[in-house]
């Protein structure tokens, strides 16, 4: 397929079929998810899933892919649901306009292959944590504070959160205190997205590590955790 021929240097066609059966959630359709969600799409991933309770606002523009002047006021699923359909309408997109809980939590991450933590606050990362780990699936965190992106692969169990969130009543985030960049949000989803499909594709990645980005100071240091 013409659209995917880009892709068969790094990924093989016999791949490119794997990564269409697959589906992804995404939870969060901000400065981090848009990103993620536009890398899966045009890569070929077959399924996502979106979730997002939020409209897009003014202060969205400076870093949301989603976000543009005309959709201030719409949901940001249905931004994220039409760009998938323009850029790769071969990619089923479910969309949900709600935020996680964990009463919806097993409906949101049931057939899902890998879940991806693209939120904005303490609480929700950890409830999505143990929501990934009782369904037995990876999940994919990052968050951004100014210059600085933070990227980590957890496997059910590991609870690698717990190590940056010690604090479980803890409710502000990095982003909220620190402020987010364009270019901080779109590298480290990017790498996000990368990790999510090393994991589609049985392919090594972050492994009990967490890959810190510093783009103030043009460096990246990966630590072990476990």
């Amino acid at each position: 397929m013409q659209r995917y021929l880009r892709n068969h240097d790094a990924i093989s066609e016999a791949e490119q079929a794997v990564l269409s059966e697959k589906r992804v959630l995404v939870i969060g359709c901000g400065g981090l998810g848009g990103y993620v969600i536009e890398c899966l799409a045009r890569i070929g991933v077959g399924h996502l899933r979106v979730v997002d309770g939020d409209v897009f606002e003014e202060s969205n523009l400076n870093r949301q892919l989603l976000s543009s002047t005309m959709n201030l006021g719409r949901p940001k699923i249905l931004a994220a649901q039409q760009r998938v359909m323009a850029v790769n309408p071969l990619v089923e997109v479910e969309a949900f306009q709600t935020s996680l809980t964990a009463k919806n939590s097993i409906e949101l991450l049931a057939g899902c292959d890998v879940a991806v933590d693209a939120l904005d606050n303490i609480q929700s990362r950890l409830l999505l944590q143990h929501a990934a780990k009782n369904a037995g699936i990876p999940l994919v965190h990052a968050a951004v504070a100014g210059w600085v992106g933070r990227v980590c692969v957890i496997q059910p169990g590991q609870d690698l959160l717990n190590i940056f969130y010690p604090n479980n009543n803890e409710v502000s985030a990095e982003e909220q205190e620190m402020g987010t960049l364009s270019f901080t949000a779109a590298l480290t989803a990017s790498w996000q997205a990368a990790e999510t499909v090393k994991l589609l594709l049985g392919k090594p990645g972050l492994d009990g590590e967490v890959l810190i980005i510093d783009l103030l100071h043009a460096k990246s240091t990966k630590i072990k955790l476990l």
